[in-house]
């Protein structure tokens, strides 16, 4: 205890002097019922709780609303928590189920727009896509907007988000809805994730800033049948794209074709991942190497591979001295089992990879374990371009 002048000096109450925006920042890392729950710690953190600026009504929130208050009025409780909020609502995120109400959803979001809300999820776990009032067009302080299992249709009035710079879509899209213009509204987006929406590849073609893109072939354009050619023409009106994932599920491939000659050799794209591919496809496969080649600046390249019980054929022929130098430094793989047309593309990567440091494999659960070590012996025997080259193999 420190002595001052004879007198002693009270210790400092830390926690009740705390600056707001301290106890702002502590209050938005915890799960809204427990951030409600500090207003018992003193009389001084009573109202603490409604400086939150950060709300996730998600699972484990209702299931805590569904042990404490019962299956009925979750949607009052969470309206009258908006209400008591004091200051402005950065981020919101909301998981529903069937106990909420259209309507309720609708005054909340009526709310957020008046509160500068910048980041914004809305999950629809409901059967019938949720129709978004056109309040949420009005929020022009959005940064990031993740919508799914909802009624995207923007109002003739809506003149765009200044500031949006990721959009995550999982939706059907209205015939009337015109994505590309809507694209052209956002003049800052980066990054863009499409989840099973079918979108045009002019229409992505419009974002001329984007850094950042994820979807489904099977949803561009609106095909079901794709070729390499579509990928790279899409990649090819992105000259700022830096990375790409692409989903192959109930994607049917065929012939390259007639490939353009493109305005440039992809520069800034440094990642790829693409994920429900299948290897043991021929086609698949070819057109895993054929991106893989085209891409000369890729740095970091993930595949997840899916399993099929047919059987395509032996894998294709690669001349190694045809193919140009890689640049990877990093490759994943995502549930192999060490088939030839696997092994094979393990080969080119690092035959051709001089500056590659590390490849990660993690294996199918099922495989025999002579398999596994079948496996294993041959991929140490392959030629390494980088003599760092490591390869690290997980559940094998």
């Amino acid at each position: 205890m420190e002595f001052i002048h004879g007198t002693h000096k009270a210790p400092q109450d830390f926690i009740t002097n705390m600056p707001d925006n301290v106890v702002t920042n502590i209050l938005d890392r915890l799960p809204v019922q427990h951030a409600v729950r500090t207003s018992i710690l003193s009389r001084s953190w009573r109202f603490k709780w409604t400086m939150l600026s950060q709300l996730v009504f998600d699972r484990m929130f209702f299931k805590y609303l569904r042990k404490s208050k019962g299956k009925n009025n979750h949607g009052g409780v969470i309206s009258r928590l908006l209400l008591h909020l004091s200051g402005a609502i950065t981020k919101f995120v909301l998981c529903i189920n069937d106990v909420l109400d259209a309507e309720d959803i609708n005054h909340w979001i009526l709310f957020l727009s008046r509160k500068g809300i910048k980041d914004l999820t809305i999950r629809n776990g409901d059967d019938t896509p949720l129709m978004l009032p056109t309040h949420l067009f009005s929020c022009l302080e959005l940064k990031h907007v993740h919508l799914f299992n909802c009624c995207f249709n923007p109002p003739p009035t809506f003149h765009g988000f200044p500031n949006l710079l990721s959009l995550d879509l999982g939706m059907d899209f209205e015939e009337n809805v015109q994505l590309g213009e809507f694209f052209t509204k956002c003049p800052l987006l980066e990054i863009l994730t499409m989840e099973e929406c079918n979108v045009k590849a002019v229409e992505i073609a419009k974002i001329k800033n984007l850094k950042i893109l994820s979807l489904y072939l099977c949803d561009l354009d609106n095909i079901s049948i794709k070729s390499s050619s579509s990928i790279f023409e899409l990649v090819d009106s992105l000259p700022k794209l830096q990375e790409l994932h692409l989903n192959f599920e109930n994607c049917d491939l065929t012939e390259g074709g007639d490939r353009k000659r493109f305005s440039a050799a992809f520069p800034c794209l440094k990642v790829l991942k693409l994920s429900s591919l299948i290897l043991d496809n021929g086609m698949e496969l070819l057109c895993a190497f054929e991106l893989i080649r085209s891409f000369t600046n890729l740095q970091t390249l993930e595949i997840t591979a899916v399993t099929n019980d047919w059987y395509f054929g032996p894998p294709p022929h690669i001349n190694y001295d045809a193919t140009g130098l890689l640049q990877l430094r990093s490759v994943k793989f995502e549930c192999l089992k060490g088939s030839e047309n696997e092994l094979c593309l393990i080969k080119f990567l690092l035959a051709c990879s001089p500056f590659l440091k590390k490849i990660v494999i993690h294996r199918r659960s099922y495989i025999e374990s002579d398999e596994r070590m079948m496996f294993a012996k041959k991929l140490l025997m392959l030629h390494r371009a980088s003599p760092a080259a490591e390869i690290d193999l997980f559940q094998f």
